[in-house]
């Protein structure tokens, strides 16, 4: 157990305020809180009562039984006691526990709410029923300032055995409350929160087409990128303008451009769609070669249109080989040539794709002065590795060429095998160069 969660769960026992003994921001804090409490108290376990039946490690208690009385709480709303009560290792104390929380005026339960939701995951149905008739009547009445660190929480203990009804009437009062609460767990630090609050406000639909797609844009989490760029895209139609379409297509992340696309065809503007065959994302790029034939245009002759101009993208001789033919690949040698270094990569990647691998063509690229046309090389020669020439894998290996050179062409070897391996691994396993060193020593224990 996490020693800060035993020194707040010590420092609560001893009087100090929840909120001075604990950072009531932290979601973990309170999940922590309850295991340490329990691990504490459990140095003096407390002795079972005549009424209590024992039934295995745990024990059942009669309803009828009187539960024993934990402290009388103090005046101020975030008192220690009805904490440790909460958190206890027996279960009629925290039954008890949960039933004085129950009085308590709204200002001083709203700071025990996160140890409430953790008891509606309780082993014991006497302590999670209450629990759960507590929150679901607390869950109205709490505001955008404990929504967030209390949606944390139940997210984490939703996981539970008994976890999921908690989660259910969350969703329920993200759906239903007001917007402010709705709009406080979507500024979550917490990233589960983030994903749920998103997914309530597509349903709701809490933000205009434009609100979402500058949502999809600009969030570094990918689900939410999914989530608000489907939220998005479900308002576009024919009239439609850039201010929904133009965030999504400029966006650095490939999902978000990839629903940019496909939303070009609701848009009824397929035409645009052209701009993305190139795109540096293969999902893109399948995007927009399936607008395109939504509208009855072939990409092929688009791609070798693209390939024959002395301007090509980069990434265009690749979507050639994503749907053009065989008989592409002799404009794809000639790319192999290109000045241009990322038209020579895709060109070797493209070549791999149609399995138009030519060995003795492509060894003289390992000796390429770009590391992403040598690493292109080495991937598409891997699978032939048997056919090549040891030696020139071996002088490439020596410290006069560059770094890239030499971990392709010992990747190579690695890929043929043979009595000769051990001895080259041996000789670089001190090399200046650490991927070779690492690749060595791999290779050595394996």
């Amino acid at each position: 157990m996490d020693d800060t969660h035993t020194a707040a769960a010590t420092r609560l026992a001893g009087g100090t305020p929840l909120a001075s003994a604990i950072d009531t921001s932290d979601a973990t804090a309170w999940t922590g809180l309850d295991l340490a409490v329990r691990e504490l108290a459990r140095f003096r376990p407390p002795t079972p009562p005549e009424h209590a039946r024992a039934t295995g490690r745990r024990f059942r208690w009669k309803r009828n039984a009187p539960p024993p009385s934990p402290p009388p709480p103090r005046r101020e709303p975030d008192a220690p006691e009805p904490a440790v009560a909460l958190c206890h290792p027996d279960g009629r104390t925290r039954e008890a526990a949960l039933r004085r929380a129950a009085g308590l005026p709204a200002p001083d339960l709203l700071p025990l709410l996160p140890l409430v939701a953790i008891r509606c995951a309780d082993w014991a149905e006497p302590v999670r029923e209450p629990a759960r008739d507590l929150l679901r009547t607390a869950l109205p009445r709490v505001g955008p300032e404990t929504i967030a660190v209390l949606a944390a929480v139940v997210l984490r203990i939703a996981a539970r055995r008994h976890g999921e009804a908690a989660r259910t009437m969350l969703e329920a009062a993200l759906r239903e409350g007001p917007g402010p609460v709705l709009d406080a767990v979507l500024a979550s630090g917490d990233r589960a929160v983030r994903r749920l609050a998103h997914r309530i406000a597509v349903e709701r639909r809490h933000f205009s087409p434009e609100r979402f797609a500058a949502a999809a844009a600009g969030d570094p989490d990918g689900v939410v990128q999914d989530i608000c760029a489907n939220g998005a895209v479900a308002g576009v139609g024919p009239e439609t303008g850039d201010e929904v379409l133009l965030p999504l297509l400029r966006s650095p992340y490939s999902r978000v451009r990839a629903a940019g696309v496909t939303a070009l065809r609701r848009a009824g503007r397929p035409g645009e769609a052209e701009a993305f065959l190139a795109d540096r994302s293969p999902m893109v790029r399948a995007c927009a070669r399936y607008v395109l034939r939504q509208y009855g245009i072939e990409a092929a002759p688009l791609y070798r249109a693209l390939c024959a101009d002395g301007s090509t993208p980069p990434a265009a001789p690749l979507g050639l080989a994503e749907c053009g033919a065989r008989e592409d690949t002799a404009l794809l040698w000639d790319l192999t040539e290109h000045p241009h270094p990322g038209v020579r990569a895709h060109a070797v990647a493209g070549l791999r794709v149609l399995d138009a691998v030519d060995t003795a063509r492509l060894t003289p690229l390992l000796d390429d002065p770009a590391p992403g046309v040598v690493r292109e090389a080495t991937a598409a020669l891997a699978p032939y590795a048997v056919r090549l020439p040891v030696e020139p894998l071996r002088a490439r290996l020596g410290t006069g060429h560059p770094r890239h050179v030499r971990v392709g062409a010992f990747r190579l070897l690695i890929a043929q095998g043979g009595p000769g391996l051990r001895e080259i691994a041996w000789s670089l396993i001190d090399d200046a160069e650490p991927k070779l060193r690492a690749n060595s020593r791999a290779m050595l224990r394996s």
